[in-house]
């Protein structure tokens, strides 16, 4: 299997895209552990640019690079080991020391909370109950690990039960022409326009059929992807026409949107069609990103490996600094343009250093999602390029 560049660069932006979006969520209406006195209602249309589609490209992108580790693994029961060693000890470490100051300052800024950061982790944080309305202890932003890791077991038990390279040629044939492109939208306006109407994710594993609808597909056939070149091939063909349809889709988002703003509720018949809608544009602007990892972006460049280590990192801690900056910043007042200037100055900065300072400890690394081992040292030009 021969590493596409391409899709290390679309992994590499689809997370730096959720550091911004979780950035911006401070900003817009919608409900957010900590929010801004800034709040807009006009930001909520640059977001919704890549709300239909972000989350379902980190599983695409996530199955895909589950092909290359399923290659360097010794077997289907290696690689599920290994997956499950490397997602659930971050998880289990985020959920007990990284995410707790998130519902923290949740129940501080909303709800009054009187207790200190002590008081809360040692007291209220394991309770195994709710406070207020939040389910404690939580995996919050984390949820993603989680459903990341169930979706590798479902596919491991494909793969124990399936020997055979037939499921593999059926996806070949299917996603070799046209098909890679109306095939999962039909899934998908069905799932998001008639199945699940404007139906919400819970993120809580259980019960959220319509992420798992979504997201379980997405991931397959990113795992499929990567072994199959004339799906890439045909993606190659389409992009730009998916480029198109995910433009037309978000038009009708902001349309519908603009018309019914805010808290105003739209009628139940627009429903099935903004759900398509959303579907188009979720599907077609994945396919239109693949086509352009593929056609533009499959070169390597020295800060890649560096980039490509620090993702996961950077994913596990930067909720965590976009909350507590935000906390921390909220007494002074400032205007909002130094607010989001403050965050992505921090939340960068801070996610850096807890890469950094995890990967040079052996014991950290696995914590934080790192092979075991001591590290290599980063190169001084990937480092300061970095910075």
């Amino acid at each position: 299997m021969t590493r596409h560049y391409g899709m290390d660069w679309l992994r590499i932006g689809a997370f730096a895209l959720l550091i911004f979006y979780h950035i911006g969520m401070v900003f817009v209406p919608w409900n957010f552990h900590v929010k801004s006195t800034h709040v807009a209602t006009w930001a909520t249309l640059p977001m919704l640019a890549t709300n239909a589609w972000r989350l379902t490209l980190l599983f695409v992108v996530s199955g895909y690079a589950s092909r290359a580790l399923l290659r360097r693994s010794s077997g289907v029961g290696g690689f599920i080991g290994n997956r499950t060693f490397r997602l659930l000890v971050p998880l289990l470490f985020g959920m007990a020391v990284i995410v707790p100051p998130q519902p923290w300052v949740e129940l501080v800024t909303k709800h009054a909370y009187s207790g200190g950061y002590a008081t809360f982790w040692l007291h209220d944080y394991f309770r195994f109950a709710t406070l207020a309305g939040l389910s404690l202890p939580t995996w919050n932003h984390l949820w993603f690990v989680v459903y990341l890791w169930v979706y590798t077991l479902a596919l491991g038990l494909v793969l124990l039960v399936a020997r055979s390279p037939a499921p593999q040629r059926v996806f070949d044939k299917v996603f070799a022409g046209v098909g890679v492109l109306i095939v999962p939208l039909a899934w998908l306006i069905a799932v998001h326009g008639w199945i699940f109407p404007m139906a919400a994710e819970s993120h809580a594993l259980f019960g959220d059929w319509i992420a798992h609808a979504t997201f379980l597909p997405a991931f397959l056939f990113g795992f499929g992807l990567a072994g199959s070149e004339p799906a890439m091939a045909a993606i190659g063909r389409w992009w730009r026409v998916g480029a198109v349809l995910a433009v037309v889709g978000y038009a009708f988002i902001i349309g519908v949107e603009r018309t019914w703003p805010g808290d105003t509720p739209a009628p139940r018949w627009i429903y099935p069609f903004y759900g398509a809608a959303h579907a188009v544009q979720q599907w077609a602007a994945i396919v239109a990103l693949i086509g352009i990892a593929e056609r533009y972006l499959n070169r390597d460049l020295p800060i890649r490996p560096m980039l490509t280590e620090a993702v996961f990192p950077f994913y596990l801690v930067h909720q965590t600094i976009i909350v507590v900056a935000m906390w921390a910043i909220l007494p002074a007042g400032l205007p909002g343009w130094a607010e989001f200037a403050i965050l992505v100055v921090a939340t960068i900065g801070g996610c850096w250093l807890f890469y950094v300072v995890g990967r040079a400890i052996p014991p950290l690394r696995p914590l934080i999602g790192l092979r075991s081992g001591r590290p290599a040292a980063l190169p001084r030009r990937t480092a300061a390029a970095a910075l």
